[in-house]
């Protein structure tokens, strides 16, 4: 399905799953359905699983917005209490129309909480009291994080089955320019990586990028990425200039807009540091995910980024919003980078790099090594610095279910 008739389908007013493959614009299409929404006057609960993600679209955590925070069971007391917040209750009865990015990180439990949270406010006979409701992510990236038990994936809860969800799945790729890469990354998710896939990606193994900059190094799991960047940034002998993040509105929300912005509350950086951009700004020739470098200052003391293009752009302040029911609640302003010598895949989550060095060796989970390689554009600028065989692996489940959602998509 193209993204334009995924969004004339957005645009009927149905219950939608959004899905696809990495890099086929899944968050460009929800932003022109939003936009599409706001011009409409309808009012709309922009929210994803995760508070990165949320920033991303400047809504805010669907925990925080339905009042069900960390909760995954809730009984008849606690959901009346929830009701009876006046806050909560007036967002959710103005809402008509609810957005659930990176869906395949909330669990069945806590959709069926949102379902029951609508329901109690708004119509008790209607799937999620009436909204519409818009899921959109990929299944074969990180699943719900579980503590003990293996979490359910929303699909499985029963209000999936009741909502008539219409499946729109994505099919063009707009991140990877690399077809054999594609085709790598395809078998993967089909879970039919053998031999022949291994041994091309390990023809990248300690392999040097010819990029005017180092790849950043992706982890799979949460180093403490921080250190890694602070030690690098230090070992340059310049003068450190320092941004910090400005805020606005009510505390409790700018500090959780703080906490969830990819870019820091103070960014330290250095002529030479190794930076990557972390917002869309089409116009100004930058991405969620450009690599460069500082190589200077303007007149206003902005940096100035060579990206790997060898393009030069002013990283200028721009702000992150949260938005309630088409009203800014808080919002930060910024200079949009963070230091790249080091990130972690959870926090790549919506990227596009231009280049990566990955150690896979680690790997611990089905759909891991997926994730970290489906960041990049091409094999080429992946450094591989180990692998073992569940990178290869996905969900044989999910698998499945990515068959049933093709078919869906078709009819």
């Amino acid at each position: 399905m193209t993204q334009q008739q995924a969004l004339k389908i957005l645009k009927s007013g149905v219950n939608v799953f959004l899905t696809g493959s990495a890099g086929t614009g899944k968050t460009f299409l929800l932003n022109q359905f939003i936009s599409y929404l706001r011009k409409s006057n309808k009012k709309i609960g922009i929210t994803a699983s995760t508070g990165i993600a949320a920033t991303h679209l400047e809504g805010r955590t669907i925990h925080s917005w339905s009042g069900i925070g960390i909760k995954k069971e809730m009984d008849e007391k606690s959901l009346k209490h929830i009701a009876k917040n006046k806050r909560i209750n007036k967002r959710i009865k103005e809402t008509q129309t609810l957005i659930i990015d990176e869906i395949s990180m909330l669990d069945a439990n806590r959709l069926t909480l949102v379902d029951r949270v609508c329901k109690k406010i708004k119509d008790p006979f209607l799937p999620f009291g009436g909204l519409q409701i818009i899921m959109c992510g990929d299944f074969f990236q990180l699943p719900p994080v579980s503590q003990g038990e293996k979490s359910q994936f929303a699909y499985e809860s029963p209000v999936w089955q009741n909502s008539n969800i219409r499946v729109c799945y994505l099919s063009k790729q707009f991140r990877q320019n690399d077809s054999a890469f594609t085709d790598i990354l395809n078998k993967i998710r089909e879970n039919k990586a053998g031999l022949e896939e291994l041994n091309l990606l390990k023809t990248r193994l300690n392999q040097s990028i010819n990029l005017s900059v180092r790849p950043t190094q992706l982890y799979t799991h949460n180093v403490k990425v921080d250190i890694i960047n602070d030690l690098e940034l230090s070992r340059i002998p310049k003068k450190e200039m320092t941004y910090y993040m400005i805020g606005q509105g009510e505390k409790r929300l700018v500090d959780l807009l703080k906490k969830n912005c990819l870019a820091p509350e103070e960014l330290k950086l250095k002529i030479g540091a190794m930076v990557m951009f972390v917002k869309n700004n089409f116009e100004a020739g930058y991405v969620n995910g450009t690599l460069g470098k500082v190589v200077d200052y303007d007149d206003d003391k902005c940096p100035i980024i060579e990206t790997t293009s060898g393009q030069h752009i002013i990283a200028s302040p721009v702000t992150w919003n949260m938005e309630e029911n088409n009203e800014v609640v808080a919002s930060v302003k910024q200079v949009p980078l963070r230091l790249a010598w080091a990130i972690t895949v959870h926090k790549s989550q919506g990227m596009s790099l231009d280049a990566a060095e990955i150690d896979l060796s680690k790997s611990f989970e089905h759909g891991m090594g997926y994730v970290a390689l489906s960041r990049i554009r091409r094999l080429d600028n992946v450094r591989l610095m180990g692998i073992n065989q569940i990178a290869l692996r996905v969900s044989p489940e999910v698998v499945e279910k990515d068959k049933e959602f093709k078919k869906l998509s078709e009819i």
